[in-house]
């Protein structure tokens, strides 16, 4: 250890850094080239040969070129991505019939306040029970 010097060791960590750097920026654009919808076939090619054939000079170059349109790819797919989660949410919340275990809906609701006027009724629920339990499914 005493021939490669602390100096050496950073500036090889600084080198294994950029050049993973360097690959995940490679497949970035790789990735971006095949998600692009304002591009045709022979486009894509062009621009995955050049890409590939010559890296540094293609990367920068696709960076110049259409790094605006990449970012607004990027942000048009984190706000798909948002809008379906939300919508999975909204989905499972609905199916849970509001804390109740039923399957959601008006249907449901209007069948567990018959339940619990029958319970009431026969005695098996006070009617401060009833009241809370109400309120509980109605909210």
């Amino acid at each position: 250890m005493d021939d490669y010097p602390l100096l050496n060791l950073f500036w090889t960590m600084l080198e294994l850094f950029l050049f993973i750097l360097w690959f995940f920026l490679l497949f970035k654009i790789i990735s971006d080239i095949f998600r692009s919808h304002d591009m045709g076939g022979w486009g894509k090619a062009g621009w995955l040969i050049f890409v590939i054939l010559l890296p540094f000079l293609g990367v920068f170059v696709y960076l110049i070129a259409r790094g605006r349109s990449m970012g607004e790819r990027d942000l048009e797919q984190a706000k798909q991505a948002d809008a379906a989660f939300k919508a999975y949410v909204k989905e499972a919340a609905a199916g849970e019939g509001g804390g109740t275990g039923t399957a959601g809906g008006a249907g449901s609701h209007v069948d567990e306040l018959a339940k619990l006027a029958g319970l009431r009724s026969s005695g098996a629920i006070s009617e401060e029970e009833f009241r809370k339990a109400k309120e509980i499914l109605l909210s």
